[in-house]
């Protein structure tokens, strides 16, 4: 198997995930759990960006 180049930080990240979905549970919008990542990351000083724009090539058109 492959070492991950950021394990460490892919653990905890992981772990944040999975700490929002022991206490939600399922049947939400994915909305509200983006809000809930949001205050984990925040919580624990995890620097990112929400819904950043890509533009994503499809053959000759961008999607």
């Amino acid at each position: 198997m492959t070492d991950l180049l950021y394990k460490d930080e892919a653990f905890r990240i992981i772990g944040l995930c999975m700490e929002v979905h022991r206490n939600l549970g399922r049947g939400f919008d994915e909305v509200v759990s983006k809000d809930a990542l949001q205050y984990e990351f925040a919580q624990a000083g995890i620097a990112f960006e929400r819904e950043r724009r890509f533009d994503i090539k499809y053959k000759r058109i961008v999607l």
